[in-house]
């Protein structure tokens, strides 16, 4: 028989923290906790087996789980000294998800489930308090029947506020027992309106709805979207935790709250949460009270009138603080708990690794490592290398006017300008149809919201504190935050947002700073970040391991000084064709494409050649003797020709020719299929003057360089497209000839290397043949993906997202290195062109080279370097390193 129920409680488990992929995330510690002596709530873990088979099986339950669930709920009776649905004492419990990933606030949790008409008395009785009773009776109608039944929160909602408003009362705190008495059958009556049957008075019919809702709250959208967005394989399926419930909600001695053994926005090591007194959980997420900081550090940082848990409560305070550091040492990271405090009592409900920004994680995992908890190499294993983007980009300029609007709390740091708009649906639309850049405002964000979350470039709320909803998404996903701004008034039905007098009406342009907490009207300039501290700190550690070289791609002085700012070690791909499109050459490039012999072509270049040299001069002074990947001429020449009838009239004039002349060459020069057409080493073949003048320039640039400044200056010489031998024979054959004239007329001579890119699969196979030739072999996998798929990146769009929801592709191949076609592809080249020429270099340079999978690959296949665009070259020299550290995935990523 299969076991399908674990139970934990009372300072015992059957499970254990590395039983994750079976008890979810919050099942495997809560167990753990219970192993370590920590005080939790008793209960047990159905499996993430169980939902397998629910799922597999027409949404039905393996035979024997119904015993097993009631053994393991008797077991929870006898810790707890209640019964499940017993009139005089009664056992309530929480049902939540509990995924092996962190999802949170995705699927679905049901609060004090065991409550009917007969129980809700007993409880009053027990507790000696009505008011609690039905206060937890209403919570649990509200959240059933949302969750399990499908009736919109909303309508409750209004029963409420109607129900105060009766009563002149503004506070959920203020109403009574006998308000909260009229406000359940209130919210029954709607119940059985909507349904056409009574709210469900059987405990055990609430228990197995509830589990089913868990379960069936896996696939909703929402946990849909949060899946493809995180990479969460939708097999590993979800645990629904069953656990005695503990009262935050019973008075003044009672509390809920969240904290994190860290600060999370940071990662300074001060103990940082929020609680509020009398409460329940989802109290504190909701935002919908000001909750209360834990420390009096806090309380000052934030400005607080409200007094802290360390002064109200410090016995408990102290507790927990063991508790934080106890959990910290134990699982060797910064923790997300949960707890609630009944009549002075202390429980904990959860722990996990916390999400934190990337600034934080850098700090996080360095002074961990200074502090000895963690290695070096485990420090550089818990970053993510693609967060690392949070912190290559600008922040708020200190000496820019600013307009202030509003403050709230810094929840997500980063600052953002962009439109505002109101509604997640309306995110996506401006983002996607109109190419608008956006802020989301909301009074709050709920999980529906995560799409519109996802696009914006930044999220405003005006309720909610550090760890609501938004504030948890937005540092997970990098966007700045600001939540909490309750001096904003948000009126959605008008779109607008009121404060200070001022009324801010969609489309108009806000900053939010989620550094500060700070929303400005209009945009406000911003400036680079300063790539040191703790930053710096983790690179020296990552460029002591990894093995593989990490260049750029670069054609520009300003992408060159970029890229050497964040450490490239050369340029591995220069795009030349990016030159010609500059608009004092650009005449001349048309006027040889114009001409209508050699000798009218050959003028033409002789007025690109001065500028080409200065371009190779800027860029081999900027890379100071690294090594520099210079690929000749790539594109179809009809790229370059004008398209406007101004454009054509001015190329004509300029030309001497007239207008029709360049309007027959614009049809002679147009491909059906550009992308396999007359391009790449094509060119070089039929116009060998192009690249004749392309290696005078890169020859002279070099001699130059070098004669100038002493260092040594190796020009790494490009053949894009090559798919013969002979073709790259005879443009090596041209090259070699025009560096022996350089050299000679020059009186100097440098070194030199000639290879070719990768971009074919017919290259790929000849890759031993090719290589008696090529020096070097660069993969433009960019390309090859496109020639081995048969598919245009630029047209693909429309359809990958459809593959990938069918499971055809796992990802967008053009994002992610296909390891089974183009990667086998890649192999085959590098293992025959190593079999020809042991000593080859071997590099990749299309958009895959800063691709943390990807890059885990090329450590694998025994590439030489990767080469990415310089904002990302930090995030391949941190992926290098976890490659080399057998750690491809960044295991710990938050």
């Amino acid at each position: 028989m299969s076991k399908w129920v674990y139970s934990f409680g009372a300072g015992r488990a059957e499970g254990r923290a590395d039983m994750k992929n079976l008890l979810g995330g919050k099942g495997a510690n809560l167990a753990e906790m219970s192993n370590l002596g920590i005080p939790v709530p008793p209960g047990f873990t159905i499996s993430t087996e169980v939902c397998t088979y629910y799922y597999a099986n027409g949404h039905a339950y393996p035979q024997d789980l119904t015993e097993a669930v009631l053994d393991a709920l008797a077991k929870v009776e006898e810790t707890m000294g209640a019964r499940f649905g017993d009139e005089s004492s009664p056992l309530l419990v929480s049902v939540r998800s509990g995924a092996r990933a962190s999802m949170p606030g995705m699927m679905d949790t049901i609060l004090n489930l065991g409550l009917n008409d007969v129980s809700v008395e007993g409880l009053a009785k027990k507790v000696g308090d009505a008011r609690f009773a039905y206060d937890s009776y209403r919570r649990f109608i509200q959240m059933y029947s949302n969750v399990v039944l499908e009736i919109d929160h909303h309508h409750f909602e209004e029963i409420l506020e109607a129900h105060k408003d009766d009563k002149g009362l503004s506070l959920d705190t203020d109403l009574s027992a006998d308000d909260w008495k009229a406000v359940v059958v209130k919210y029954k009556d709607m119940v059985e309106r909507h349904l056409c049957k009574p709210f469900p008075q059987d405990v055990k019919e609430q228990l197995w709805g509830a589990i089913g809702a868990v379960f069936g709250s896996w696939m909703n959208n929402r946990a849909i979207i949060y899946r493809r967005l995180h990479d969460i394989p939708e097999n590993w399926g979800t645990a629904v935790n069953v656990q005695a419930m503990v009262f935050g909600n019973m008075g003044d001695d009672c509390c809920t709250g969240v904290c994190f053994t860290r600060d999370p926005s940071t990662g300074d090591n001060n103990f940082y949460g929020e609680f509020l007194v009398n409460a329940q959980g989802e109290d504190v997420v909701a935002g919908i009270r000001t909750p209360q900081q834990l420390t009096i550090h806090g309380k000052n940082l934030q400005r607080s009138d409200l007094p802290s848990m360390e002064e109200v409560m410090p016995e408990v305070f102290k507790e927990l603080n063991a508790i934080r550091h106890k959990l910290e040492a134990h699982y060797r990271d910064m923790q997300d708990m949960e707890f609630t405090v009944q009549q002075k009592r202390l429980w904990m409900l959860q722990t996990r690794t916390g999400k934190r920004t990337t600034k934080a994680a850098l700090k996080i995992a360095v002074d961990m490592a200074r502090e000895g908890l963690i290695t070096r190499k485990d420090a550089i294993g818990r970053i993510d290398p693609t967060a690392l983007d949070q912190l290559l980009h600008p922040t708020l300029d200190p000496k820019a006017p600013r307009n202030l609007l509003a403050r709230g709390l810094p929840a997500s740091p980063g600052a953002a300008s962009g439109k505002i708009v109101f509604s997640a649906e309306d995110a996506e639309t401006w983002v996607k149809d109109k190419k608008e850049k956006v802020i989301l405002v909301r009074v709050e964000t709920s999980p529906e919201d995560i799409g519109g979350m996802h696009v914006s470039q930044g999220i405003l709320t005006t309720r909610g504190g550090m760890t609501s909803h938004a504030a948890v998404v937005a540092r997970g996903m990098g966007t700045p935050c600001v939540a909490g701004a309750g001096e904003i008034r948000v009126d959605y039905n008008a779109r607008l947002l009121k404060v200070a007098g001022k009324e801010i009406r969609e489309g108009e342009v806000i900053t939010i700073d989620g550094g500060t907490g700070e929303v400005f009207l209009g945009a406000v300039p911003t400036v680079q970040p300063e790539l040191t501290g703790d930053f710096a700190t983790l690179m020296e550690w990552v460029d002591t391991i990894r093995t593989l070289k990490v260049r750029a791609n670069a054609e520009t002085p300003l992408d060159a000084a970029t890229a050497r700012k964040f450490g490239a070690e050369g340029i591995g791909l220069c795009r030349t064709e990016h030159m010609f499109f500059d608009p004092k050459r650009i005449l001349a490039v048309r006027e040889m494409i114009l001409s209508s012999d050699e000798k009218g072509r050959r003028a033409a270049l002789a007025k690109l050649l001065p500028y080409q040299r200065q371009d190779f001069v800027d860029l081999f002074n900027i890379m100071q003797g690294l090594p520099v990947t210079i690929r000749l001429l790539d594109p179809p020449l009809h790229e370059f020709l004008p398209h406007t009838d101004a454009e054509v009239a001015e190329v004509a004039r300029e030309a001497g020719v007239d207008v029709a002349t360049v309007t027959a060459r614009n049809a002679a020069l147009h491909e059906s299929n550009p992308m396999l057409g007359h391009r790449g080493c094509r060119l070089g073949i039929t116009y060998p003057e192009i690249y004749e003048m392309q290696a005078q320039a890169i020859f002279e640039a070099a001699v130059h360089v070098s004669r100038e400044t002493g260092r040594t200056v190796t020009p790494e010489i490009m053949i894009p497209l090559v798919g013969a031998k002979k073709e790259l024979d005879l443009l090596k054959a041209s090259i070699d000839k025009v560096a022996a004239q350089v050299f000679e007329a020059e009186g100097y001579a440098v070194k030199y290397h000639v290879g070719t890119m990768i971009e074919l699969p017919r290259a790929a196979l000849l890759a031993g043949e090719i290589a008696e030739s090529a020096e070097f072999f660069s993969f433009g996998t960019n390309d090859l993906t496109q020639t081995t798929f048969g598919m245009s990146r630029d047209d693909s769009g429309p359809f990958i997202g459809v593959y990938r929801e069918k499971g055809i592709y796992e990802h967008d191949p053009f994002a992610q290195l296909d390891q089974q076609g183009v990667g086998e592809l890649v192999k085959i080249a590098s293992e025959r062109g190593r079999a020809t020429r042991p000593a080859i270099k071997l590099g990749i340079c299309g958009e895959h080279g800063g691709d943390p999978s990807s890059i885990a690959f090329c450590q694998k296949v025994g590439l030489d370097y990767v080469s990415c665009s310089p904002y990302r070259v930090p995030i391949a020299r941190l992926a290098a390193a976890q490659a080399a550290l057998g750690d491809s995935s960044g295991s710990g990523m938050h």
